[in-house]
């Protein structure tokens, strides 16, 4: 079998190898890396430690799970000693009892411990467990002088062991320990901020939060490239996959295999296999997700408000006034849904996280429900032409001018709010929409916009953003003398360090492509792939 090949997260691995290292030098950094399942956080866990050598430092990595906190015990305890013993020469064995035997000769304290430990587990006895597993690491650390880097993935499983002060144990460990470092990994994102923020948030010790999210255009055109060299897929269909994906590497993975099995390059028929099939493993993932709400009380309100948002009425006054039910009655329900990570909320609007979920809520499951026949065969008629109508509606935008495609967005605008890079923004109604040319080389199009409460202002660059374009665009915009004025650049590619801070002191904003096609997510329209 062929090993996967690792794609992207520069920049966590760069953040991982930084704080591991200054745990050698004193420093220590505690790390919270969070994000959707199945987005490439063991992944990422996985290649570091791949990469990571050093005979100073102990790398003990645990999955947590659903299971008795003697089990969890036992397992971390193994896993301590393994990582211990890996560099001895010792021909070693998966075998707990092996080895406390084989460590107590260089470890006899660290032992000792454990045997304490086990011991209590064993009468069955939970208060201080937590505290005392964890400063094992610590009492080996004195011991052998090796520090230690814990690695727990999907650490809000810890709740199951049943120690009710986890958290508060935790936290008195995470001030005092001088040689522990804690890398934790959860899919939950909702839960997992607010324990950092409320139960693991210290002055000393906190968390520093990595935000794993979907890769970005360049690392998808990458990944795609590589996954189906040579199978003649042409670009525009690449492009497809990348939007309708929006670059999450479960379903890159996922749709750039179908196409090798299956040896079709017609987009269409790989998707119906995968998303309209009964026997698809993306019908059946959604499937099984959806049979979470089925026993919520009230649960065809959350099927119907999924439903109402991936169709695009993503307004909670929309979904009130489709539901016939007041905006309080459907915040509750609201509210329960973006605590599962099913939801988060934009300003006025609400998005489903993942958007294959939402086509698939939108072209498979109402469909069937509202088919008037068990004629089968019609409904995968009519998913495919669904499809194949995305299809072209994508193609068709992909060919026009970038900047008409924005023009095209913003006559949508009606007052909204939405918060763009920690920035919340009124996307104004426009009255008037104009084509801008600007008289510099480096900035030449743009788009002018007045509403009854100002004016907009936009600039397109087409190659990397310099902190010259930032004085150049400022300048231009000193030329309208409108007091109330939003003055933003559209980057195509990078944005230079310096030209961010620079726009921050003259006030204008930089949207980069993330940053567009999070505007024309809320409205529903194709992503702009470059």
């Amino acid at each position: 079998m062929t090993q996967e090949i690792f794609f992207g997260r520069k920049n966590q691995l760069d953040i991982l190898n930084k704080r591991v290292l200054g745990l050698k030098e004193g420093y220590r950094q505690n790390l919270a890396i969070i994000g959707d399942e199945l987005i490439g956080k063991t992944s990422l866990i996985t290649k570091f430690l791949s990469e990571f050598c050093d005979n100073h430092i102990l790398a003990v990595y645990i999955e947590a799970r659903p299971e008795s906190i003697a089990s969890f015990s036992k397992r971390f305890i193994a896993t301590l000693l393994y990582s211990f013993l890996m560099n001895s020469a010792i021909s070693l064995k998966e075998d707990l009892d092996f080895l406390t035997v084989k460590s107590s000769k260089y470890a006899p304290k660290t032992c000792e411990k454990i045997k304490s430990i086990l011991s209590a587990v064993e009468k069955r006895k939970k208060s201080q467990v937590m505290t005392d597993l964890f400063s094992l690491c610590e009492v080996i650390a004195q011991e052998t002088h090796k520090s230690c880097v814990v690695i727990i993935d999907e650490f809000h499983n810890l709740e199951s062991l049943g120690s009710r002060s986890l958290y508060a144990e935790w936290s008195k460990l995470l001030l005092t320990q001088k040689k522990t470092m804690y890398i934790i990994t959860s899919s939950l994102k909702f839960k997992a901020k607010n324990i950092l923020s409320k139960n693991l948030s210290l002055l000393f010790g906190n968390f520093h939060l990595i935000q794993l999210e979907p890769f970005d255009i360049k690392t998808s055109h990458a990944y795609l490239k590589q996954k189906l060299e040579g199978c003649g897929l042409q670009e525009g269909l690449k492009n497809f996959i990348i939007h309708f994906t929006g670059g999450h590497p479960f379903y890159l993975k996922i749709i750039s295999e179908r196409i090798l099995k299956s040896g079709s390059r017609e987009l269409a028929r790989v998707m119906e296999d995968l998303l309209f099939d009964p026997s698809g493993i993306l019908n059946q993932k959604f499937s099984n997700y959806l049979k979470r709400f089925l026993d919520l009380r009230n649960s065809q309100d959350y099927i119907s408000m999924l439903h109402f948002i991936s169709t695009g009425h993503n307004k909670i006054k929309e979904i009130s006034h489709l539901m016939r039910k007041p905006r309080k009655e459907l915040n509750s329900k609201i509210n329960h849904l973006m605590e599962v990570d099913t939801l988060t909320r934009n300003g006025d609007f609400l998005n489903i996280n993942d958007r294959v979920f939402a086509f698939w809520m939108k072209f498979v499951y109402q469909e069937k429900i509202n088919a008037l026949s068990f004629d089968a065969k019609n409904q995968r008629d009519a998913f495919r032409k669904n499809i194949e109508l995305m299809i072209e509606e994508f193609m068709r935008n992909s060919e026009k001018p970038v900047s008409e495609r924005i023009a095209d967005l913003l006559r949508l605008f009606e007052d909204e709010t939405v918060n763009i890079e920690q920035r919340r923004i009124r996307l104004n109604h426009f009255r008037e929409i104009k084509p801008l040319e600007f008289d510099n080389i480096n900035l030449k199009s743009g788009i002018i916009c007045r509403s009854q409460e100002g004016l907009w202002v936009i600039a397109f660059k087409s190659d990397f953003l310099t902190e010259e374009d930032i004085s150049l665009f400022s300048k231009e915009c000193k030329k309208y003398r409108h007091k109330l004025q939003r003055r933003i650049i559209v980057a195509m590619k990078d944005i230079d360090s310096n030209a961010r801070l620079r726009a921050l002191e003259e006030k204008i904003l930089t949207w980069d492509l993330n940053s567009l096609n999070q505007i024309l997510d809320l409205y529903y329209r194709p992503r702009v792939i470059i």
